[in-house]
C-alpha cells in the first residue's frame, strides 16, 4: 500500500500513462487550484547549488504559471552563481530580488516566512534535510525534496513524522528519485509486477564510477563552512557516496520486490581517496541486502578514478531477469523503445498536476525507507556488523548532527575502521 491508499499493482498499472498525463496536464495549466486560489506556482530554493538550480529550472520546464522567486544557501557566493545560472536559462521565471535572498544558517527560515510561496525545492546537503523538511512543513509548503533524505535513523524517523504531518495538511511531497517517474523504469516494473521474469529470487544493482569535485580548505574557511562546502566527503552531510548516489539504485530494488531488507551485511573501505580533503567517508561499499522471503541483493558502488564505469539494475527472477532501463530476458522479452520525456522534469510535472489537481503526492515515507537501506548498508560496513531493519529503524541511536550547528569548529569523526568502530 503507498501513502495515497493505492495498492502496488494498481500504482503500476496506472502509472505509466499517469506521468505521461500529468505532463501534459501541467504543461496545458489545466488542473485544479493551488492553496492560494490560482494555478501560480511560486518557488522558493533552499540550497542554491547545482541540484537545487537545476531542480528550479526543471519546475518551470515542467509547467506553465511558474516562477522562482526566492533563494537561500549559506554562502552568499553559491547565491550569485545561481542567479546567473537561472537568469541565463529561464530569464522570464526569476523574480528573485535582493530581499528574497537569504545566507547563513538560518537563512531558510526568512525564505519560509514569504507566506506566497507554496512550493519549496530543497537540494541542501542530505544531513540538514530532515531539519529543513519539518520546517517547511510547518510552514505549510509543498516540497520537492533532493534524495537522499537523511544521514542516519534519526534523520529518516524525522522525514518520516514531517510526511505524515504533510498528508495531514494535504501537501505535496515529491523526492529526487527520477526513475520513479521514468518511463522505461515504470513500463519494466509494470511487466516485472505482471510476472514477465516469473517470481523474484534475487538481483544485482551498482554506481560504480570514476572521481567528483572536491572543493580543499582555505585558511579563511572555519571547519563548519568548509565541511558544508565540501559536503560529499562527510558522513554527517552526505552520509557516504552509497547514501547519497548509491540511494537511487537501492530504490529500484525496493521497487521491484515491493519490500524494504530485512537484514543487510556489508563491507567496504577507503582505498584510494585517502587525503583529507576527503573528509571521513569510503570510497567503495559491497552490501548483501536480505528481503523477505530469502530474496537476496547484492550491491556495490565506488568513486575510484580509473576504474570501470557501472550503474544499473538487474532483478533476476524464475523465468528471466530484467534490468530497470528497460530489457527483460527471458520467455516474455522485451525492450523498451518508446518515446520518453526527461524524468527530471516529468517528476517536477507530476508534483505540480497533483497540487493543482488537489490530489497532493507524498513520497516521504517511501524514500525515507529507501535512505535507511543505504544508511543500513553503510552502518554494517563501517562496523562489520550485520544489522536487521527492525533494530535500525526502532532502535539504533545514530544521530550524526552536530551538536552546534553554527559557523566555527566541527571536529570530524574519524574515519570507520570495521570491527572497532562501534554500532549505535
Amino acid at each position: 500500500m503507498d501513502d495515497n491508499g493505492l495498492t502496488r499493482r494498481d500504482f503500476l498499472k496506472t502509472a505509466s500513462a499517469a506521468s505521461m498525463a500529468t505532463l501534459v496536464a501541467a504543461v496545458s495549466g489545466s488542473g485544479g487550484r493551488c492553496a492560494s486560489g490560482s494555478d501560480a506556482i511560486r518557488i522558493g530554493v533552499i540550497g542554491a547549488g547545482g541540484r537545487g538550480t537545476g531542480a528550479a529550472i526543471n519546475a518551470v520546464e515542467a509547467a506553465p504559471g511558474v516562477e522562482i522567486v526566492a533563494l537561500y544557501d549559506p554562502f552568499q557566493d553559491r547565491i550569485e552563481r545561481s542567479l546567473k545560472t537561472l537568469r541565463e536559462k529561464v530569464p522570464d521565471a526569476v523574480k528573485v530580488t535582493p530581499e528574497t535572498c537569504f545566507t547563513g544558517l538560518d537563512g531558510y527560515k526568512k525564505l519560509l516566512a514569504i507566506e506566497d510561496i507554496n512550493y519549496i525545492v530543497t537540494a541542501a546537503p542530505p544531513g540538514i534535510r530532515p531539519l529543513h523538511l519539518e520546517a517547511c512543513v510547518k510552514a505549510g509548503k509543498n516540497v520537492f525534496m533532493e534524495k537522499p533524505v537523511a544521514v542516519d535513523p534519526a534523520g529518516v524517523r524525522s522525514v518520516i513524522a514531517s510526511s505524515e504531518l504533510a498528508a495531514k495538511k494535504g501537501l505535496a511531497i515529491v523526492a529526487g528519485t527520477q526513475r520513479r517517474h521514468q518511463q522505461s523504469y515504470l513500463e519494466t516494473m509494470e511487466r516485472v509486477h505482471d510476472g514477465a521474469i516469473g517470481e523474484i529470487v534475487g538481483g544485482q544493482c551498482y554506481w560504480n564510477q570514476g572521481e567528483l569535485w572536491v572543493i580543499p580548505k582555505t585558511p579563511e574557511m572555519s571547519e563548519m563552512e568548509w565541511q558544508c562546502r565540501n559536503w560529499l566527503y562527510f558522513t554527517w552531510t552526505s552520509g557516504d557516496h552509497i547514501v547519497e548516489q548509491h540511494v537511487h539504485n537501492i530504490d529500484v530494488m525496493n521497487w521491484a520486490i515491493g519490500a524494504t531488507p530485512v537484514k543487510v551485511m556489508g563491507m567496504g573501505g577507503r582505498e584510494v581517496r585517502t587525503g583529507p580533503e576527503y573528509g571521513n567517508i569510503f570510497d567503495h561499499f559491497a552490501v548483501e541486502f536480505e528481503y523477505p522471503g530469502g530474496i537476496r541483493i547484492l550491491s556495490m558502488c565506488r568513486q575510484i578514478k580509473g576504474c570501470a564505469d557501472r550503474v544499473e539494475e538487474k532483478i533476476v527472477g524464475t523465468k528471466g531477469h530484467a534490468f530497470g532501463y528497460g530489457e527483460i530476458a527471458g520467455p516474455e522479452a522485451w525492450k523498451f523503445e518508446g518515446d520518453e520525456a526527461n524524468p527530471y522534469v516529468v517528476e517536477h510535472a507530476d508534483l505540480i498536476a497533483s497540487i493543482r489537481g488537489g490530489k497532493p503526492l507524498n513520497e516521504g515515507r517511501r524514500i525515507a525507507e529507501s535512505t535507511m537501506c543505504a544508511i543500513m548498508g553503510r552502518m554494517s560496513a563501517y562496523t562489520g556488523r550485520a544489522i536487521s531493519w527492525d533494530w535500525a529503524m526502532n532502535a539504533s541511536k545514530l544521530d550524526l548532527f552536530p551538536a552546534k550547528y553554527e559557523f566555527g569548529p566541527n571536529p570530524v569523526d574519524p574515519v570507520a575502521v570495521p570491527g572497532v568502530t562501534p554500532l549505535v
